[in-house]
């Protein structure tokens, strides 16, 4: 069909439904200060699934969730046999996190699908929108737990042992929460994209309202052990001294230079 004249260049979003769609999961675990506290696998988080889950299927979605908890709002497609267009994110958040992390990409996905039924557009392929499980890490690590075993960074058997400060498993958080889905192969996936909030002040710096990432951080830990020697603080001039945080300081402020 030639874009210029499909009836889905036409279509615009309902801004009001999404920012309410917002407003309405971050009540769940919200803060005084605006934000919202809902740690991976905790009865909150069960809160946000069961919401998103209940809207997609009125949306006329089926649900799918894999064993390490993932969820999958499938929109059949005119070929539901082609592999899905996919879009999502995660709603677990920080303990301090706020609205829109996360969230947004959720949303954004839902409300799209929202979109296409009430203009009666029936996409090709299938749509689906993704949850990621765990992808803050804030309880369990590693981070981005649920789309690094659905793309292989981590077996399924590493991500369900991991435990939590309180010594409680992945694997025992899913079915507590009801959302220990059947162990299954990833399917294939045409396409994914995410929506997300910027976390930084890039964009706002350069006055753009929208960016696309082009490359993603890489990070590396050490961890560092500063020795020093003890002597006796009145005798001892500074210039024979070997003070372990001063040491440190140094240290410090040449990584960050």
């Amino acid at each position: 069909m030639d874009m210029q004249t499909s009836p889905a260049t036409a279509l615009r979003i309902d801004g009001a439904r999404l920012w309410q769609s917002l407003m309405d999961l971050a009540r769940i675990g919200g803060t005084p200060k605006g934000g919202v506290c809902r740690i991976a696998l905790t009865d909150l988080d069960r809160q946000g699934r069961d919401l998103f889950v209940q809207w997609a299927r009125e949306a006329g979605c089926s649900i799918r969730v894999d064993a390490i908890g993932n969820i999958f709002a499938r929109r059949a497609g005119a070929d539901d046999s082609l592999a899905p267009v996919m879009t999502g994110s995660h709603i677990d958040t920080q303990p301090t996190g706020g609205k829109f992390d996360g969230n947004y990409g959720v949303m954004a996905g839902l409300e799209v699908v929202r979109t296409l039924n009430a203009a009666g557009v029936r996409t090709r392929a299938p749509i689906e929108v993704a949850v990621w499980t765990n992808e803050e890490g804030s309880r369990f690590v590693p981070v981005m737990m649920g789309s690094g075993v659905f793309a292989g960074a981590f077996t399924l058997e590493h991500a369900l042992a991991q435990r939590d400060a309180q010594g409680v498993s992945v694997a025992e958080a899913l079915a507590a929460i009801g959302y220990a889905g059947q162990a299954s192969a990833a399917p294939a996936v045409g396409a994914y994209f995410e929506a997300h909030i910027e976390q930084g002040p890039v964009l706002e710096n350069h006055e753009r309202v929208i960016g696309v990432v082009q490359a993603a951080l890489g990070q590396r830990w050490y961890d560092v052990t500063v020795q020093g020697m003890e002597a006796h603080a009145g005798p001892t001039p500074m210039e024979l001294r070997q003070d372990a945080l001063l040491a440190a300081s140094a240290l410090v402020a040449e990584v960050n230079r």
